[in-house]
């Protein structure tokens, strides 16, 4: 097959066409629940890139090639933690495009190999500055050189939580046939969250949101933010959700260790949706708890903390 219709075939039939619609798995293995009471996850390491960043990622990608901001040539530059990294590596692969990530140096050995794979230029910062340090860092490259970058700003673009909106959202409400009662979400970037919150509480506007973010700002839960010490994403609206529940890295790992002996692969992010799902899951006397679990077990198997404890 012809080099350019064999990347035109993965970028926009192929691959891309694959993310979205990850299926709801049940959670096993949890304490203090009554009968009436049920606990799924949405499995979004069965995106193509392996999370649910693939989503937002494609999302803003494919708006900045229908505005032309993202012009043959150019290179797309974003601060990531990892996932939305990977996503657009994956998606600059395909379609053909060169991809510059500003990432936190303390970012997983899995990551950073994969990163490398996809043939991402990694730019390191400081890893105490966090994704606030790298955001810093992409917004001084655009500056310096305007016109070699399309710059999507994951934390500031509203294409981010519409792919939830349009995307996320919708596919809940179908899998659980209209039952979701409580929306259980991390907050990162905020897209997942405030995306999926906004259409679902249109469809119920009963639904409980509950938002997950770290105890502190010291923690190893990549993509999430512990909103008092960090900065608040542009799009982040904490009128979407009526809760917070703060949980600890030793907790989430704790839970993605107990949820592999249920067959259930997840990483630490995942597992701390799953610890605040438990939570308010032990609450109710009925009710459907939908947790969103961002990515697998996979990009975590390099980190000693696998083997602490067991």
């Amino acid at each position: 097959m012809d080099p350019n219709a064999l990347a035109t075939l993965l970028g926009s039939s192929g691959l891309v066409s694959r993310i979205g619609n990850t299926p709801l798995v049940p959670i096993r293995g949890l304490d203090g629940l009554r009968g009436g009471v049920e606990v799924w996850g949405k499995a979004e390491w069965l995106n193509p890139g392996g999370s649910v960043k693939d989503r937002a990622a494609w999302a803003m990608v494919e708006e900045g090639e229908t505005s032309g901001a993202l012009a043959p040539g150019k290179t797309l530059i974003d601060a990531t933690s990892g996932n939305t990294g990977i996503a657009y590596a994956w998606i600059g692969a395909a379609r053909g495009f060169a991809v510059e990530l500003c990432v936190p140096a303390n970012v997983g050995a899995a990551r950073r190999r994969l990163l490398g794979a996809l043939g991402a230029e990694l730019v390191l910062t400081d890893p105490m500055s966090g994704t606030d340090g790298a955001m810093l860092e992409a917004r001084r490259r655009v500056a310096r050189d305007p016109g070699r970058y399309f710059y999507p700003d994951q934390y500031s673009n509203p294409a981010n939580w519409k792919a939830h909106y349009h995307g996320t959202a919708g596919e809940i409400w179908a899998q659980t046939e209209g039952r979701v009662t409580h929306l259980v979400a991390g907050v990162g970037t905020s897209g997942t969250l405030v995306g999926t919150a906004r259409r679902l509480k249109e469809l119920n506007p009963a639904l409980v949101v509950v938002a997950v973010q770290p105890d502190s700002p010291l923690h190893v839960l990549e993509g999430l933010k512990h909103l008092a010490t960090a900065a608040t994403p542009a799009i982040y609206d904490p009128g979407v959700h009526q809760r917070t529940i703060e949980v600890s890295s030793e907790e989430a790992v704790a839970m993605a260790k107990r949820q592999a002996r249920h067959g259930l692969l997840i990483g630490w992010s995942a597992g701390a949706a799953v610890v605040a799902a438990e939570r308010v899951a032990r609450e109710l006397a009925r009710g459907v708890v939908v947790c969103i679990l961002p990515d697998g077990a996979e990009r975590y198997l390099g980190d000693p903390l696998w083997e602490e404890g067991e």
